[in-house]
């Protein structure tokens, strides 16, 4: 995978903003507003590892804009970790609660280390000491977390134990993302992955194609992937490729096999970071072939689903032409100059904040559970998630349609003219 890194994905974020902000004649003053996050705070989290040393990592908190309601967002652990990720994170979550009309606006929060070299006592360390530098500008009211890239439920059961201790009250809906025991949400962990594959099902119904006949390749094998495939599998759908990190190489992989993988089997032979073992899915039969050749391979759907900045100009040529739907599970995946190269190709691409909503979706159900202290089952939430992003998607291909825009215009057409007008009714601007 390349280093998203070496592109700065705050500036892809504000590019795609801007195409957007042209389109609908935003005033100066609504451009400007909504083009920087309101809030930013940059800090230092000291760590005292097992062995008594202490190194100190960097912490990033970003609330991009609170028009439409308290902002949320998910928080990432991760070495390439930046002020720019996080900027551009909030960004995209911000129109991603505005696509599915939450009453929420968009944050980012996050601490550059690798979880993978760190013990469970340090890795909760690093939890706890992120939130005592942020308690002071979050809560269920200001800005809530959820899970992202290497958080899973255990951390953000630490950091909300370590908010409750910091303020002195019991207040579930800081966070989203817990485990069930402890005031988590039904369908929370599954609603990303099952998110995109909603998104695909409808894709396929307005492009006329059989999902029983399709097969995909996804990128990723966190819970987006996981889900993703796992939904798909489930719909009819046959994943013949996937690709994930190996830290101990340092390197990614992809496992194919060509008649259909078990998707089961593989989720049995994948670690809690995503990361599948090498020598177990190859005696399941797979093959395995470098990283990026994910993108390479003779399938209708492409889901990356890993981190931003995946699909360039310098590898977007290797797209089959078999290749029918670009479902982003991943924030900001692809190349702003890639899309009009995929769309010359008659590929739909279902944008991030559109496809990628899942998440915003459920932590949304779940806070509002955690306030009411009152919890709705799993077939009632799986069933408002389905109608949640089947409205999403149907509102968002109409507008498309009626408008000749493609589905990434006609998302950010949608999400920046409502936070637009909130915060215009606001009398921010």
């Amino acid at each position: 995978m390349k280093d998203q890194n070496s592109y700065n994905i705050f500036t892809m974020a504000q590019s795609q903003f801007d195409a957007a902000a042209d389109k609908l004649e935003l005033n100066p003053a609504t451009r400007d507003l909504l083009r920087l996050p309101m809030r930013e705070y940059q800090f230092a989290v000291p760590l005292h590892l097992d062995n008594t040393d202490t190194v100190v990592m960097r912490g990033f908190s970003v609330q991009y804009n609170s028009a439409r309601g308290p902002t949320k967002g998910g928080v990432r652990f991760h070495p390439q970790q930046t002020i720019d990720t996080n900027r551009a994170l909030a960004m995209w979550k911000t129109w991603k609660c505005a696509v599915t009309n939450l009453p929420l606006g968009g944050s980012s929060c996050g601490v550059a280390c690798d979880p993978n070299q760190l013990s469970a006592t340090e890795l909760e360390r690093v939890c706890r000491g992120l939130v005592r530098q942020i308690a002071h500008i979050s809560g269920p009211d200001l800005d809530a977390l959820g899970p992202d890239i290497m958080t899973g439920p255990q951390q953000l059961l630490w950091m909300l134990d370590e908010y409750e201790t910091i303020i002195g009250r019991k207040k579930p809906g800081f966070i989203s993302g817990k485990p069930l025991n402890q005031g988590g949400s039904h369908g929370r962990i599954e609603a990303s992955g099952y998110a995109v594959m909603i998104s695909v099902r409808e894709a396929l119904k307005d492009l006329g194609i059989d999902i029983n006949e399709t097969t995909a390749s996804i990128q990723g094998f966190g819970n987006v992937g996981q889900y993703a495939a796992k939904l798909y599998e489930q719909m009819g759908g046959k994943v013949v490729c996937i690709s994930c990190w190996n830290h101990q190489d340092r390197t990614a992989y992809a496992f194919r096999k060509m008649d259909g993988m078990d998707v089961k089997a593989i989720r049995a032979v994948t670690n809690t970071f995503g990361e599948i073992d090498r020598q177990k899915a190859e005696e399941l039969g797979c093959e395995c072939l470098p990283g990026d050749e994910w993108l390479e391979q003779d399938v209708d759907i492409l889901v990356p689903a890993a981190l931003e900045y995946q699909i360039r100009k310098d590898n977007a040529h290797k797209i089959s032409d078999r290749v029918k739907v670009v479902a982003e599970g991943a924030s900001g995946p692809t190349a702003p100059e890639v899309d009009p190269v995929l769309q010359q190709r008659d590929i739909l691409i279902i944008p991030d904040i559109l496809a990628g909503a899942g998440g915003a979706v459920s932590s949304y159900f779940e806070q509002v559970q955690s306030n009411m202290n009152y919890f709705w089952g799993r077939e009632e939430v799986f069933g408002k998630l389905d109608n949640q992003m089947t409205d999403s998607y149907l509102d968002t291909s109409s507008f498309a349609k009626k408008h000749s825009l493609s589905l990434r215009d006609a998302a950010y057409l949608i999400a920046v003219d409502r936070v637009a007008k909130d915060c215009e009714g606001r009398g921010w601007v």
